[in-house]
């Protein structure tokens, strides 16, 4: 649920990096024909893929999934928000290489795979659409002006799957699977390598120590119990310094 991202957030950062093959982190599970290094500031960003009310719903929820505390960046200060409206707008958001063809059973076990006729991108935009309708229809406001206990209630009921979607025309997707995936990308644009728009300055890899594109690791193979005293390395050959532990 999102209050455990804020109270064992560092744990759950190395848990995720373990989780997510390395090649996600040094070179992104997604390729995206947008991806570009992320030195623009998330005030200056342009969306490429979602309109204004997508926009404030992504920053609002992404904020909340991986807030900024004393450990390290939140989903903001790392630039998530550009990452998924960048994968969004590429291959990725199109499903360029996924088998798209019916018939889907939406009620079909996990086992068989992908089961919704949308796109990432649709399904992004079908997700926030209900959400939204919902969150209007609860408390007659906006996602992003919610405050933060309310959002992280909602964002809590759509990971549950109590937000019915077939209240507001939504009948292929599930507030639990929309949840999954916004969570999902969101972790995805916080740990891969900056050429993809998210992890700003390198700043999650300084959290936990996760060194990435760094050619030889020889000399750190017999040392027991030493902390690795490097920073990061982009794939564009960039350095971070080392975050204090």
């Amino acid at each position: 649920m999102p209050n455990s991202f804020s109270e064992a957030r560092r744990n759950f950062i190395q848990i995720t990096a373990v989780t997510v093959p390395a090649v996600t982190l040094g070179t992104g599970l997604i390729q995206s024909a947008f991806a570009k290094p992320a030195s623009i500031s998330l005030q200056d960003y342009q969306p490429v893929f979602f309109n204004s009310t997508e926009w404030t719903f992504i920053k609002a929820a992404c904020d909340r999934l991986i807030p900024s505390n004393a450990d390290g960046p939140g989903a903001l200060d790392a630039n998530v928000p550009v990452f998924i409206d960048r994968e969004l707008n590429g291959d990725y958001g199109h499903a360029a290489d996924w088998y798209l063809e019916g018939p889907f059973d939406v009620h079909a076990s996990a086992d068989l795979g992908y089961q919704l006729p949308y796109t990432p991108r649709e399904l992004f935009q079908h997700g926030i659409a209900a959400t939204s309708q919902f969150v209007s229809r609860q408390y007659s406001k906006s996602f992003g002006a919610l405050s933060d206990a309310d959002k992280d209630h909602v964002l809590t009921q759509l990971e549950k799957g109590e937000v019915d979607f077939t209240a507001f025309n939504e009948t292929q997707l599930s507030s639990a699977t929309f949840f999954a995936t916004l969570l999902q990308d969101t972790k995805q644009g916080y740990l891969s390598d900056p050429k993809y728009g998210g992890n700003k300055d390198m700043g999650a890899w300084k959290m936990i120590g996760f060194p990435d594109a760094r050619e030889s690791y020889t000399e750190w193979i017999d040392p027991h119990n030493v902390p690795y005293p490097l920073g990061p390395v982009a794939l564009d050959g960039s350095r971070g310094t080392r975050a204090a532990a």
